[in-house]
């Protein structure tokens, strides 16, 4: 079956279930084949990560260490894994060889931030999902534009994309939080609702839209792991 028929299959069928149906179905389905979920262990990935740990705690979470991360979000990263006894953790990096050769120096998001985005996290992505036929994300409509018509389910080259909590809100996060009791990233209580590396994340006000922080100042809006048409999507098209 061509992956866009089956992607628009699942969104019929799912199209009234739950998260967890969804999560369960997805890591289930022989058309799909196997199924890894991608975390940045930021402000909110906790819910998606509990959720997994409760249907299979050996489903592989892969976790993209940009290098340029929080000292916070690593320390996190280690302690929810360790929590919620997630058992397939695959942290990845940026290619070595590469990286001396293009970006020796750590400065290369000072000049271009879609081309160390593409080094740090894109290729190194696209390597670590070459033997997965889908993978599960926790981007939401209500995050910024791009993201309002998001689906449950969508094709994206040669594999199928999920988005379990497609349809949450902000209030649902928080609700589902605090009814598990689960552990708060440290720096979403300063004043960072959305958490990318450190040199392109900033804190963010009270009025303002909760990815504000995210390469301010730029139109840039999405790191470019997310395709479309085939190429990567980095301000709310594909670039």
């Amino acid at each position: 079956m061509p992956l866009k028929e089956l992607a628009e299959r699942r969104n019929i069928l799912h199209r009234k279930s739950d998260a967890q149906t969804v999560l369960r179905h997805a890591l289930e389905d022989v058309q799909i084949g196997p199924v890894a979920m991608v975390s940045s262990f930021g402000a909110e990935s906790v819910v998606l990560l509990h959720m997994i740990a409760q249907i299979d705690p050996t489903t592989p979470i892969i976790f993209l260490d940009t290098e340029m991360l929080f000292p916070e979000t690593l320390t996190y990263q280690r302690a929810v894994s360790e929590q919620l006894g997630l058992i397939d953790m695959r942290i990845i990096g940026p290619d070595r060889k590469e990286v001396l050769v293009e970006d020796v120096d750590g400065i290369l998001h000072q000049a271009d931030t879609d081309a160390c985005c593409d080094l740090r996290k894109t290729r190194p992505l696209n390597k670590a999902l070459k033997d997965f036929g889908g993978w599960i994300t926790g981007r939401k409509r209500f995050q910024n534009g791009q993201r309002a018509q998001l689906p449950l389910f969508e094709k994206e080259d040669r594999k199928i994309k999920i988005n379990p909590l497609a349809n949450w809100t902000a209030e649902d996060l928080k609700a589902y939080i605090s009814k598990h009791n689960l552990p708060r990233h440290p720096l979403a209580a300063q004043g960072y609702p959305s958490i990318g590396c450190m040199p392109c994340t900033t804190r963010v006000s009270a009025h303002e839209d909760p990815r504000a922080g995210r390469w301010r100042d730029s139109e840039k809006t999405e790191c470019g792991i997310h395709f479309e048409n085939g190429k990567p999507v980095r301000e709310g098209k594909a670039a």
